[in-house]
């Protein structure tokens, strides 16, 4: 299993615990070389925080056992395309690559809605790779939000 496959496995692993702890189920793992240095799932209800967003909170975690508030040459690999929110705290930590599972036409920031990195405002973008794992990061959002449409 490639390298790439193994870091998305682990954010879609993310995903799911995030969707049974009753959030949307969304991982996210940041990389730098061959070491996780973060991974996290949405937190928003738990944290009552709207910004505790999976990317969010990998890049949070990183900054902090890094000791630093760049993650130069780190790439981070999420289910879902990113929210502009996300887009941008990506381009502020200068991300390196951003590896993502399931287009988002609603919410996502990256190549749906403003497409956040092809703004002249943008200082710092990221390589972009979409798709990966996308049929099982999309699934896994699919089979969550049928399971709440049954609950109600």
């Amino acid at each position: 299993m490639a390298k790439t496959n193994h870091f998305m496995e682990l954010a879609l692993a993310e995903a799911r615990s995030a969707g049974a702890r009753g959030e949307v189920p969304i991982g996210a793992v940041l990389v730098l070389g061959d070491a996780v240095i973060a991974k996290a799932g949405n937190r928003t209800r738990e944290l009552n925080d709207v910004t505790a967003h999976a990317e969010i909170a990998a890049i949070r975690m990183a900054c902090e056992a890094l000791g630093q508030e760049r993650l130069t040459g780190a790439d981070l690999y999420v289910t879902l395309e990113p929210c502009t929110m996300c887009a941008a705290a990506i381009s502020f930590a200068r991300i390196r690559r951003l590896y993502y599972g399931a287009e988002d036409p609603k919410g996502g920031g990256v190549d749906n809605g403003v497409r956040f990195y092809r703004q002249p405002t943008c200082h710092h973008a990221p390589e972009v790779y979409s798709g990966m794992a996308e049929r099982d990061a999309a699934d896994i959002l699919r089979e969550f939000f049928q399971l709440k449409r049954v609950e109600n």
